[in-house]
């Protein structure tokens, strides 16, 4: 049995597979374990993309918002920029972090 193995060793078409086997998985520039972290970064820069787009989205509707309706604008203006009339007062209440 060992001879068999030994024999099935020295063929050439297996010791030209197991070579091509070890290059494409390991040496080469573009190896199987290369591609695989390339698709899996693909795969995240695309949810990125998507999710930035979104965002647009969403930051053109506001942005429509605020150019075309004054209630929404002074709504804006006074929750990012404590804007306030000029009889009102602002009272800030901060929450502390209890460590």
């Amino acid at each position: 049995m060992f001879k068999k193995i030994i024999k099935f060793f020295k063929n050439k078409f297996v010791i030209t597979s197991l070579i091509f086997v070890v290059w494409m998985t390991a040496i080469d520039r573009n190896s199987f374990i290369v591609q695989y972290k390339l698709s899996h970064e693909l795969k995240d820069l695309r949810q990125k993309k998507s999710y930035y787009i979104n965002e647009i989205e969403k930051d053109k509707n506001a942005l429509h918002d605020i150019s075309t309706n004054v209630k929404t604008l002074e709504k804006f203006g006074r929750e990012h920029y404590l804007m306030k009339r000029d009889n009102e007062d602002i009272f800030l209440i901060i929450k502390e972090k209890k460590d």
